[in-house]
C-alpha cells in the first residue's frame, strides 16, 4: 500500500506499508514526474517502516522507472529511507558511494521528522 505523505512540493514523500502493487508504483511514478515537471531537481522520502514486498509486476515497473531515469539522476538531491531494517540500511550503505552527487541518508521510525527536515533542505 502506498500513502503519498504532505511534504514541500520539491520532495516526494511516501509512506510505503504491507505489500506495493502495481496501482500503487502507478501513483507514485505519476507524483515523481508531476514534481520533475514542475522542478529541476527533487529530493524523495520514503518511509519503509512497515514494507514488506512489491508484487512482481509493481517490481517489474520499478527496474523498468529506474533504468529511465539512470542518466537523470542528477535530478533527485537527496533520499531519506526511514527503516528499522538492517538489510535495507546495509543496501543504501553499498549504494551510496555508487551516487556521488545524491546523498542518501536512513532514519530510524520514530524521526521522521527530523527525515523530512533532512531532506527537505536545498544544497
Amino acid at each position: 500500500m502506498l500513502e503519498i505523505l504532505p511534504s514541500p512540493d520539491h520532495v516526494a514523500a511516501y509512506r510505503l506499508s504491507g505489500i506495493l502493487d502495481d496501482g500503487d508504483y502507478d501513483r507514485m511514478i505519476a507524483d515523481i514526474e508531476a514534481r520533475l515537471g514542475r522542478h529541476d531537481k527533487i529530493a524523495i522520502l520514503a518511509d519503509l517502516a512497515d514494507f514488506r514486498d512489491m508484487t512482481f509486476q509493481a517490481g517489474l515497473k520499478d527496474m523498468r522507472y529506474s533504468l529511465s531515469k539512470l542518466f537523470q539522476l542528477n535530478r533527485f538531491s537527496r533520499e531519506a529511507v526511514i527503516t528499522d531494517k538492517e538489510w535495507i540500511r546495509t543496501a543504501i550503505r553499498l549504494l551510496d558511494p555508487v551516487i556521488p552527487f545524491m546523498a542518501i541518508r536512513t532514519f530510524e521510525p520514530g524521526e521522521a521528522e527530523a527525515a523530512m527536515a533532512w531532506v527537505s533542505a536545498k544544497d
